[in-house]
């Protein structure tokens, strides 16, 4: 199957987990550009970055329409992760592809775990820490910088738990987040971005654009809990694979 055929398709899985779930996206991009389209683990996950900037960017303005993102909050555990996340994807370059592998397999499993766990419901009066939501919006950005990772899947829950946002608007929200982190670490890759194959990325960003658009329309039909479900099966495959592949 043809390189680009191969782009399309993974692109389009990849907006469509990111418009359904407010997340994900970056956890299917990285594993699919390294092992469909021969990236180099650093590579990928520069790609993912800008895959999934774009990819938010378009997802949000569509749950912007929707009235489902809390402006203040996701501008404020997003600013947190502005320098960690700048730093992060400054040393990324530095750190070994086995390694790079590995780790991102672990953050993959970690995903899946937490979309498999039973969500924590937010007990209504319950006051907002500031300091807590700092950390929470730092650790999202180092992550975000290192992994190339949009770290929906940790923003969701940290915007439920922390912030105190519902579901319906910590999935909206977060997409803001995801897209302020992944540019500021992609900026701060700028020197290695000529390793990277753009002419395949950029087939597979127009594809998880739509896809997007698309993912966004299935989460008002089905099932939250369902779509969730089987992709934190099949994120867990990933991770095993991918963890498997480190150890080698």
């Amino acid at each position: 199957m043809s390189a680009y055929v191969l782009a399309l398709v993974a692109g389009a899985v990849t907006g469509l987990a990111l418009g359904a779930l407010g997340g994900g996206g970056s956890v299917l991009a990285v594993p699919a550009l390294i092992y469909l389209l021969g990236f180099t683990p650093a590579a990928a996950t520069t790609a993912s970055l800008a895959i999934v900037t774009v990819t938010s960017a378009t997802a949000l303005a569509a749950h912007a329409r929707a009235d489902t993102v809390e402006w203040r909050a996701g501008a404020v555990f997003a600013a947190a992760g502005l320098v960690p996340a700048t730093l992060g994807g400054a040393v990324s370059g530095y750190v070994p592809s086995a390694l790079l592998t590995g780790a991102f397999a672990v953050v993959a499993g970690l995903a899946s775990y937490r979309m498999l766990r039973p969500s924590v419901s937010v007990l209504e009066g319950v006051p907002v820490r500031p300091v807590q939501v700092a950390q929470a919006g730092a650790g999202l950005g180092a992550v975000t910088g290192v992994l190339g990772v949009g770290g929906g899947f940790l923003a969701v829950p940290a915007l439920v738990n922390v912030v105190g946002l519902r579901m319906r608007a910590a999935v909206g929200t977060s997409l803001l987040v995801i897209t302020v982190n992944s540019l500021a670490a992609l900026l701060a890759r700028a020197g290695t971005a000529a390793r990277v194959d753009w002419a395949l990325v950029a087939p597979f960003a127009a594809a998880a654009i739509l896809g997007a658009w698309d993912g966004k329309r299935l989460a008002g039909r089905v099932s939250g809990s369902r779509l969730q479900r089987i992709f934190a099966w099949v994120l867990l495959g990933v991770a095993l694979l991918m963890l498997a592949d480190a150890m080698v």
